[in-house]
């Protein structure tokens, strides 16, 4: 799954202006800020890029707004950047020779972050290309696989690489780096630490002004990789999707399209045969539940490896699919993730009020405002403020979310 939300912002194209990144948690998390209608990401952290003009009046937006500055770097000018790219990393970026962060967050020793950087990325080679949208579904989707043996790329489940697509852009200027969530497991769909794979969608839109038809640069790279090319690759990044390493947690996973990707790898974690051998730690116990948000039957990606799992697994895994242009909602509309959770309500907050339930929301930014809205409207049958509960989850570490 690619985030283009973190690909990079306007103020990259500021010609001459010094660049800092921010990283900003708790924006809109007050009942003041929730009020206004700022179109950026509710939860997690959030990387803003400012150039050196406009630092204080950021700083003063982003205090208006309920948040708090984790930490300030500058952005090394000579290189694509990664530290802005990465979706909930607090690992400080590496600055310019002599520099300093201003504020540096704690990183935590034990996950792997930024072993490859933009400037040495590591070159593996492509060893699969396939198809996962069936005949009759909306567009291309891909599941890749690359070959780490000759490495040193380790990885956790949730986490993300950069790919640097091959190729100039139209100033001649190598492609900067995409940020893709990894759909496998620690231990590569082959389980023997030697590959990582994604899910990558096509990415085609409308240009807003000229209406020609645009391809992403990165996605359209990977989508007509053959086997046995190379592919520059970075990372690994993140910590917010990280798996619980509770083998009695319960888990929700809210995903859309590509946003499958880290639930994958968590599925395969807890309930692959070969995948439970290689773990003797990890002997997964609890309840897993996954509602899949799609266009439609052929959209669902990986539907032979989910039914099988809920096959094999039926008092440990349910998997529930919200198929917009094949399902009507309660109104008699499309059916889309959310309103599948409206209609779960009642189970769900019966399970995220267990202490040992962690809660996941993976893919399109729009399913978050009607995820929120089914909590709320359930949690205020029973006297409960939703949006203090839910505060109160993300510091506990149960409350996940990477949206674009």
């Amino acid at each position: 799954m690619y985030n283009p939300s973190v690909s990079g912002g306007t103020a990259n194209s500021i010609a001459g202006s010094r660049l800092f990144v921010y990283e900003v948690e708790g924006l809109r998390q007050n009942a003041k800020t929730d009020q206004a209608d700022y179109p950026i990401r509710r939860s997690g952290s959030v990387f803003i890029t400012v150039p050196y003009n406009r630092m204080n009046q950021e700083m003063q937006r982003i205090t208006r707004m309920g948040g708090q500055i984790v930490s300030i770097r500058p952005i090394d000018g000579d290189a694509p950047d990664q530290s802005a790219m990465s979706k909930a990393e607090s690992k400080p970026a590496q600055a310019g020779k002599g520099s300093k962060p201003m504020t540096q967050a704690k990183a935590k020793t034990d996950i792997p972050v930024n072993i490859y950087r933009p400037k040495d990325p590591f070159v593996g080679k492509c060893l699969s290309n396939q198809e996962l949208v069936a005949e009759g579904g909306v567009g291309t989707v891909r599941h890749l696989t690359f070959d780490l043996s000759e490495g040193d790329l380790r990885y956790l489940e949730g986490q993300s690489i950069g790919v640097i697509p091959d190729g100039t852009d139209e100033k001649g200027k190598p492609h900067k780096l995409r940020l893709y969530s990894i759909a496998s497991t620690r231990h590569g769909d082959h389980v023997d630490d030697k590959t990582v794979s994604l899910c990558v969608r096509q990415l085609e839109y409308k240009h807003p002004e000229t209406g020609e038809e645009v391809k992403g640069v990165c996605s359209t790279f990977l989508c007509n990789l053959e086997p046995g090319a190379d592919v520059k690759i970075t990372g690994p990044v993140g910590k917010e999707m990280l798996l619980p390493e509770d083998p009695n947690a319960n888990v929700i996973m809210l995903a859309t399209g590509t946003g499958i990707a880290p639930f994958r790898a968590y599925l395969w974690r807890m309930f692959k045969e070969a995948e439970r051998k290689a773990n003797p730690d990890y002997d997964f116990k609890g309840f897993s539940w996954l509602i899949f948000g799609i266009p439609k039957t052929p959209n669902i990606l990986y539907k032979e490896e989910l039914e099988e799992i809920q096959s094999q697994y039926p008092d440990q895994f349910r998997l529930t699919y919200a198929i917009s242009r094949e399902q009507q909602n309660a109104e008699g509309g499309r059916m889309y993730i959310q309103h599948r959770v409206a209609e779960k309500i009642e189970e769900l907050w019966q399970m995220v009020q267990k202490e040992n339930t962690h809660t996941y929301i993976c893919g399109l930014k729009g399913m978050e405002d009607g995820i929120d809205a089914a909590f709320k409207a359930e949690a205020g049958k029973h006297g409960v403020d939703w949006t203090e509960y839910q505060r109160a989850m993300k510091k506990a570490g149960r409350w996940h979310v990477e949206t674009y």
